[in-house]
């Protein structure tokens, strides 16, 4: 049964927690829109796959956003309470800190089992989806052959240029074609207008031109034929689009029991250790969750009389830098230098002790900062900045007057 005070905390910390995962999830999407849509311009794709690139790598990006959600979330409501004194209420009515982590955790238990259902189930989909967009991209199978204003070869006897395309590629000006046969014949047309028709057979379309001239030459003619036109349809085999390998290619693509049974079953060791090294890094960032909200408490409460915001910048610095570390750590057992359960246990046990030296500091002992040293060195740095600046501004200032 939740309390007032419950429903009070929850209220605190959800506003914060929706506010950061979004802001981080727009921030990591748009550092790589920027990026699709350049490749998918290139490859002359639609822009409607720029997003559904973009929709396949959300999970990914929401992997790490929702730990950084949850951290900042619970951080901001905690610092809210310190700065307004209502954690001192609190504390002096008996409620203690880990009574007041009720809330957090069972944020932090919701959105572990959402991270894992996205990390361990989700995300291996998304992840072979957006290959596969890639895929079919550079192969054409989006229909991105025929880039406008530059020559382009369907296949090994089609050549096409288009000077212009518009109403999203349905009319086409200044064509020229050339299609050679390996029997030495060879057509080459040039026309004013055109557009490409479907037909029944999925390999072969119609490209229907109009006002143009067709030249038409063999090894058996004396001369090339020449024909004017106001309208000629000329069919077009469309290249063999090779198929797109099947999912699993990479042990990235696998779900999480995927993974634990290719760790068990699969017959070098280096595959077991490729297998366990993607595993434990999935499970290690997820139990890290759990963990997070003794953090924040750790991080949010500055020292008394002061309202320096280093807690909050710690914090992303320290979620970001173990995400960082545990990459590394997958990296390397994948390759087989090291064991994977080490490699991604070992620190996440190095950083649960610190966490928990963190919190004991913060909820035990009395006067308690564990980033009392940090914060004492930012405010000498706010103050030098500050009196570098008043000089600065005074010297101006008599510059000024004297000129």
């Amino acid at each position: 049964m939740l309390t007032a005070l419950d429903r009070y905390m929850a209220r605190l910390i959800a506003v914060p927690l929706l506010a950061s995962l979004a802001i981080a999830a727009m921030l990591l999407v748009l550092d790589r829109m920027q990026r699709l849509f350049v490749f998918v311009a290139t490859e002359g794709g639609p822009v409607s796959v720029v997003w559904r690139m973009l929709a396949n790598l959300l999970p990914e990006y929401l992997g790490l956003g929702i730990p950084i959600g949850l951290m900042l979330g619970i951080l901001l409501a905690f610092r809210r309470l310190a700065l307004s004194s209502e954690l001192d209420i609190l504390r002096a009515v008996g409620l203690s800190y880990t009574r007041l982590l009720k809330v957090p955790y069972m944020y932090a238990a919701a959105l572990a089992l959402l991270n894992l259902a996205i990390v361990g189930f989700i995300q291996p989909g998304s992840k072979y989806a957006y290959e596969r967009l890639r895929f079919e991209l550079r192969s054409g199978a989006l229909g991105a052959s025929i880039k406008v204003g530059e020559f382009t070869q369907l296949g090994n006897d089609f050549t096409i240029r288009i000077e212009e395309s518009a109403d999203e590629g349905r009319r086409l000006t200044g064509i020229f074609a050339r299609m050679q046969s390996s029997g030495g014949q060879s057509l080459a047309v040039t026309a004013a207008r055109g557009q490409f028709l479907a037909t029944d057979d999925p390999d072969t379309i119609i490209l229907r031109l109009s006002e143009g001239v067709l030249v038409h030459n063999a090894p058996n003619f004396n001369e090339p034929r020449i024909l004017s036109f106001s309208s000629h349809d000329l069919p077009i085999d469309l290249p063999k689009i090779e198929q797109f390998r099947t999912r699993g290619d990479g042990d990235v693509e696998l779900s999480l029991p995927e993974l634990f049974k290719a760790g068990l079953s699969r017959d070098t060791q280096l595959g077991r250790a490729q297998a366990w090294s993607h595993f434990n890094f999935r499970v290690a960032e997820v139990a890290m969750m759990f963990l997070l909200p003794l953090a924040a408490v750790a991080f949010a409460i500055p020292p008394k009389r002061s309202t320096s915001a280093l807690g909050v910048f710690l914090s992303i610095v320290f979620i970001v830098t173990y995400h960082k570390i545990n990459q590394y750590g997958q990296s390397v057992s994948a390759l087989g230098q090291i064991d994977p359960f080490l490699a991604l246990w070992g620190p996440f046990l190095l950083v649960g002790g610190l966490i928990g030296w963190m919190y004991y500091q913060t909820a035990y002992v009395p006067g308690g900062q564990p980033i009392g040293a940090l914060e004492r060195q930012f405010a000498k740095l706010l103050r030098l900045g500050k009196s570098l600046f008043t000089r600065f501004g005074e010297r101006r200032r008599r510059k000024a007057r004297d000129a």
